[in-house]
Formats: structure tokens, sequence, C-alpha cells
């Protein structure tokens, strides 16, 4: 367990610096949301077309792997949707509280996963997780807006809307790329594939850095139950379903752990966005996040030991 803590104190390390930059005014608060959107229009898109591009498919068993991602989303999903008239009734929680536990229970941070299944992964357990990028985001965008816009009296999207909000998503471009090229053995032209490489290195470091600026410390000290409940259901249920079904499923070794990074990371700080502008509650998205973030670092390498010690 010492040597997976240790594996992941960098990416922590950088989040933590970015929180200190923001703090310390050395860059502004209002810079950040430039480097954010790098990220997610450039960046990241970049990094995850450059590495299915290079990724040999062959070895990943897409149908265990595939169902495994699905049923735990849906799984975690209905669980969380079910304890809506519980928490309405006994709790008194509101629609725009309860649409953000929704959000931070099923959201995933992609950036912080991607970061680590490198770290202590290589390129192998890269492949995977650009697999559960391609999965997941699509998935998770449309419950979530669904969501938001049932428990919001205010904010009502169309069919189009939502469909918009997918296609036009960077992220599923990127993905949608790398996989056209490796799947038809597309040979790319090695200045542009420099380039990809050289966009893609900026991603990791600079969106751990956006993540950390993000943090809000103040939110985090106005702790409230609904926050326990969004940080129970990513940090402690996700996993356990992730881990649940992935054995169910027959996967073990490297595609479980990397299953387990997936499910243990802390929620998407873009939902935090959504939450602001579809009628959620977005003070108590900050404050789960923040939270999430601080409590991963010790919830993810947790997870990972028990997969790699009992599963091995």
């Amino acid at each position: 367990m010492i040597e997976v803590f240790e594996s992941i104190i960098p990416v922590f390390a950088i989040v933590i610096l970015g929180f200190a930059l923001r703090k310390g005014g050395l860059i502004p608060a209002e810079n950040w949301k430039a480097i954010e959107e790098l990220c997610f229009w450039i960046f990241f898109p970049t990094l995850l077309a450059t590495t299915l591009i290079k990724a040999d498919l062959t070895s990943i068993e897409f149908g265990p792997f595939t169902l495994t991602l699905i049923f735990t989303i849906t799984s975690v999903a209905v669980l969380t949707l079910a304890l809506w008239p519980v928490l309405s009734k006994y709790w008194g929680t509101s629609g725009s509280q309860f649409s953000t536990i929704f959000q931070t229970t099923t959201r995933w941070h992609g950036f912080i996963a991607l970061a680590i299944v490198i770290k202590l992964f290589a390129a192998e357990g890269a492949a995977l997780i650009a697999v559960a990028f391609a999965i997941m985001v699509p998935i998770l965008q449309v419950s979530n807006i669904l969501v938001l816009t049932a428990f919001s009296a205010n904010h009502r999207l169309s069919v189009l809307q939502i469909s918009k909000s997918i296609l036009l998503n960077p992220i599923i471009w990127g993905v949608s790329f790398g996989l056209v090229v490796n799947l038809t053995h597309t040979s790319m032209w090695q200045p542009v594939m420099t380039m990809f490489d050289l966009l893609g290195r900026a991603a990791l470091g600079a969106s751990l850095l956006a993540l950390g600026a993000g943090l809000s410390l103040q939110a985090a000290l106005k702790p409230s139950r609904e926050l326990l409940v969004g940080v129970f259901g990513k940090l402690i249920l996700t996993p356990l379903l992730m881990a649940g079904w992935g054995i169910w499923f027959g996967i073990s070794g490297l595609a479980l752990s990397v299953l387990i990074v997936c499910a243990a990371v802390p929620t998407a700080m873009n939902g935090y966005l959504f939450a602001k502008k579809m009628g959620g509650d977005a003070e108590l998205y900050a404050a789960t996040s923040s939270i999430q973030t601080a409590l991963s670092f010790f919830t993810i390498p947790f997870f990972l030991w028990v997969v790699e010690h009992y599963s091995g």
C-alpha cells in the first residue's frame, strides 16, 4: 500500500501547488479559466487521441470491461435516485441539493484518473482508461443533464440541446478520432503526431494545477448531511460496486486496477458549472468536490491496495 500511496503523491502535490498559486495570488483566480478551457478543448482531447492511436487495442477484453463500466454507472445512478424520496421526506433535501448529490456521486474526474493511471501503469493503462472515457463520458453527460433538468423548476433542456452538448464535447471527439485512426490502421504524418505529443504532455500538469486552483476551502468548511452522502457515494460506494461488477465479469490484474481508479477518483469540477447554470446547488457542489479531492488522496491507494492484494 505504501508503494501505491507514494506513486500518487506527485499527482496530489501538483493539485496542492495549484491551490497555493491561486490562494497566494501569483496567478489570480480569474486567470485559471483560460487554463481550464485549454485543457478541456485542446490538451486532453489531443492526449486521448494520441494514446488511442498508439494503443494495442487487441489486448483489451472490450466485453467484460465495457459491461463493468456500464453496470457500475447504472447501479450508482439507480441507488442514488432511490434515495430521493427518503432524503426529501426525512431531511427536507431540496431538488437543487439532490441534483448536486447525484452529480457528485456519479461524475468522475477523468483527468485525475488519467494522471494516476499513466503514472502507475504507463501506456497499457492509458489505453484502457481512454476506452473508459469513450464509454463513460456520453452516458454521464446525458444522465446528469436529465437529472438536473428533472429536479430544476426553471431550467429545461430539449432533446436537441442535450444531443448538442454531447456531440460538441471535445473529449468524445478526441477519443473517436483516436479509435478511428487505430482501428482503420491509418498512418499519421509524423509532424502531426509530434504536435499531438507536445500538446498532450501539457494536459496532465495543467489540468491538475487548475483542479487545485478550483478547490474551495471556505465551502469545504461548511459540511452538511447532503455533502456526506455525496462523499460516501463517490469515494466508497462507487469503488465497491466497480470492484464487485469487475470480479463478477471475470476482470483481474491491470484492467481491474484501472477500473478501480476510474471509480475512486473524486467528482469532476465541471459539474459545478452545470449546477450553477441549471439550478443545482453550486455551493454544495464546491464543498463536496473539495472534500472528495482531499479524502481521495487516502481512499484511492486503499482501494488499489485491496484490489491488488486480494485479486492478484
